[in-house]
């Protein structure tokens, strides 16, 4: 699957359902323009784009991307880091290559990768395996 793009005025969401962990963190943090009862589900116009991006980069799995109108990409955070959850996911942040054996890297700025080898996704938890059921 690739990331689907809904354009606003001045910032673009892009979303990958397959990387989507459901944490919520959109819909608690901007629900105005993140509203699952609704379609499209996400109204990218629906605040301001600084306050888009600033729930957009809460997203742990990186489902949710954002391109600034009048402004560069997601910056990664200065410090990479890589946190292990009590289920045995990845939570990583920073300037990131993620790839597979046989597959070129691509540049992300957070992601949630399998921690047990069961996602159908790979590198990307899907919940498909015992690291992905408990959240």
């Amino acid at each position: 699957m690739t990331a689907k793009p809904y354009e606003g005025k001045d910032v673009t969401v892009t979303f990958d359902g397959e990387r989507c962990l459901h944490s919520a963190e959109c819909v608690r943090g901007l629900p105005r323009v993140f509203d699952t009862a609704r379609r499209p589900w996400i109204d990218p116009d629906g605040a301001p784009a600084a306050e888009v991006a600033e729930v957009i980069r809460r997203c742990p799995s990186g489902a949710l991307q954002y391109q600034l109108a009048d402004g560069p990409e997601e910056k990664p955070a200065e410090v990479t880091t890589v946190v292990r959850t009590d289920d045995g996911r990845l939570v990583m942040r920073g300037d990131l290559r993620v790839g597979r054996e046989g597959a070129e890297d691509v540049r992300e700025t957070r992601v949630t990768l399998c921690g047990c080898g069961a996602s159908g996704h790979q590198p990307y938890c899907d919940h498909s395996g015992r690291c992905g059921a408990g959240s």
